[in-house]
């Protein structure tokens, strides 16, 4: 009897030491591991950042530039700018966020570079173009003279890396839409409504020299289609035209193409606010909000005023040369949540560094030590 006790009580602890002997996840109290799946590869030649996660919800970046509006001028205005409003009420909006500088062109280098170029004029895109300052140089001037001086010998063809080499290095896809561009690659500065410095692309060498990247700067009037195929791209640009993004033209200008409002301040807002109220229920009803998307809206500078903040540059006795503070708002295609980044201030170096962080895909000169606003992609 007590050899099959033996037995017996032996059994039993075998058999408890098998039942320890299970699956890893089988005894996890139901944690399901994380997955390792990315679809961003780390091949950049840029510093690495890793990928929140937020890469592998977010397939499709779009971002639309405004046009010299500041935002007090936008963001209460609900007269001439409800849709807007509406937006900024339901998703995320950040209050302090500013244009790098002023005018225009530098702020858009900025944008794709992490760099305003050295520069602050709007002019042409050419290696033979030299222009001075049109910024900063009033009566009192604040620009330095030495600033002045290479600002005023800098030729308007740029070497320097941009976004499409970083989303083209990790195998992501990009596209520019131009409104009122009046062909795919157009290299011309301007025409009446697309105006070249509202264009970054156009400014970099390493996009001018590349047949395959001019092709994807392309007239707006083909987004409708593109958006609905199933193959948006990962990134993509949209610049709307001067009567669309606020900036306007002349009365006379305006006249002769049959938009007075393209000249007048509520206009314009109006024009912008529809062109908005347009285009984000386009994105919104598309294939590429299934798959996980954000719109961001942005203004370039605030023509009243030099504010600023995040390495914008400064000038005599150290003034901040800043583009001043404009709207900025985020809308993710995980529902309405309002969000608003008010404790810290953002430039457009810093929405580039959150691009970058999103996706992991490194860093560009100013971006790589400029605040993130991921909380507002979530």
């Amino acid at each position: 009897m007590s050899r099959i006790r033996y037995l017996i009580l032996a059994s039993i602890a075998l058999l408890g030491v098998l039942a320890g002997c299970g699956s890893p996840t089988s005894n996890q109290q139901g944690t399901t591991p994380t997955p390792q799946h990315s679809p961003i590869q780390q091949s950049s030649p840029t510093p690495q950042s890793s990928p929140t996660s937020q890469s592998a919800r977010l397939q499709h970046i779009y971002y639309i530039m405004m046009e010299n509006h500041g935002i007090n001028d936008i963001i209460g205005n609900t007269a001439d700018a409800p849709y807007l409003n509406q937006l900024a009420s339901s998703y995320g909006v950040a209050t302090h966020y500013f244009g790098v500088t002023h005018p225009s062109l530098p702020n858009y280098l900025a944008a794709i570079s992490g760099d305003f170029q050295g520069i602050w004029d709007d002019c042409a895109a050419e290696v033979s173009i030299t222009c001075a300052p049109q910024a900063f140089v009033s009566a009192s001037p604040l620009l330095t003279s030495n600033e002045a001086a290479s600002a005023s010998n800098r030729p308007h063809m740029f070497n320097g890396q941009t976004l499409v080499d970083q989303i083209e290095a990790h195998h992501l896809t990009w596209k520019a839409y131009m409104q009122s561009m009046p062909s795919v690659g157009f290299t011309g500065a301007s025409t009446q409504l697309y105006a070249q410095k509202h264009d970054p692309f156009m400014y970099f060498t390493s996009i001018r020299d590349n047949p395959a990247r001019m092709q994807n700067i392309v007239p707006f009037s083909q987004f409708g289609q593109d958006i609905q195929s199933g193959t948006t791209p990962n990134f993509v640009w949209i610049t709307p035209d001067a009567c669309s993004d606020m900036h306007g033209i002349s009365a006379s200008g305006a006249q002769s193409i049959g938009i007075p409002d393209c000249a007048t301040y509520d206009g314009l807002i109006a024009r912008g606010d529809s062109f908005i109220h347009t285009i984000v229920p386009e994105i919104m009803n598309s294939p590429s909000w299934k798959e996980g998307s954000a719109i961001v809206i942005v203004w370039d500078e605030n023509d009243a005023g030099s504010s600023g903040c995040c390495n914008s540059p400064t000038g005599q006795n150290g003034a901040i040369l800043g583009g001043a503070n404009v709207p900025m708002i985020v809308i993710t295609s995980t529902g309405p949540h309002h969000i608003v980044l008010s404790d810290a201030s953002y430039n457009h170096y810093s929405l580039l560094a959150t691009i970058e962080q999103i996706w992991g895909l490194g860093c560009l000169a100013n971006a790589c030590n400029s605040p993130l606003m991921t909380k507002l992609f979530e």
